[in-house]
């Protein structure tokens, strides 16, 4: 029997070809889907606020006599638990269908339920990076490109940074063990770019320094 995988186009899981000779892989992984229906899909944000507006609702359904409609709530909070149901499930299929490769030579983020892309970003191409600590381990990795290199924002969701519209950064969210990551991506940026500096967060630092606690590039 022969090996496969799910995404039948692909040279190797994550990977739209052969890595050329030299190249190889270090490092692959993909979002904690729970991790990223938090932070990415705001499932607890969105809950709170259907849980004050079913509060909101059920004090306008309260007779004065102390009666209450439960009808319209009942209703109501499917269509909310529905509504949440699908967030998690989307959040699932998006982690399911994510896959995060480090190489010596670049980073490759193939992101997509419906349209698979596949993103290749060589260590060259990276200015600099920022980590994101979110607890239990896990963290986002954001990569500033160069200016004139610019992905569409919405060709990225929700692989990119926060909040950055007009030069969207690409972003590995959620992912586990992200400081030990982010210090293997510094690392194999260093190999590859010896002697340059990396930007990380606001203050350059150099290839041969250590970088500081909570960030990386």
């Amino acid at each position: 029997m022969k090996a496969t995988h799910e995404h039948e186009w692909e040279a190797a899981p994550g990977l739209p070809s052969a890595l050329p000779p030299g190249e190889r892989v270090v490092w692959q992984g993909a979002p904690n889907w729970k991790r990223l229906a938090i932070h990415a899909f705001h499932v607890r944000k969105i809950a709170l606020y259907f849980a004050l507006m079913l509060a909101v609702q059920a004090i306008n359904l309260t007779a004065p006599e102390g009666k209450v409609d439960w009808k319209p709530l009942v209703v109501a909070g499917s269509l909310y638990a529905l509504a949440l149901a699908l967030l998690l499930g989307t959040a699932w299929m998006s982690a399911r269908s994510t896959l995060y490769t480090l190489t010596n030579k670049r980073v490759v983020m193939r992101i997509g339920i419906v349209l698979t892309l596949t993103f290749n970003l060589p260590f060259k191409r990276i200015a600099g990076a920022s980590l994101k600590t979110q607890g239990a381990g896990t963290g986002d990795i954001a990569l500033a490109l160069h200016p004139e290199d610019r992905i569409g924002w919405a060709h990225l969701w929700p692989h990119q940074r926060a909040w950055h519209m007009t030069q969207p950064q690409p972003t590995l969210r959620c992912v586990p063990e992200s400081a030990k990551v982010g210090e293997l991506l510094l690392n194999l940026w260093r190999a590859e770019r010896a002697g340059q500096s990396l930007q990380l967060g606001d203050a350059p630092v150099n290839s041969q320094a250590t970088p500081p606690q909570g960030m990386l590039a």
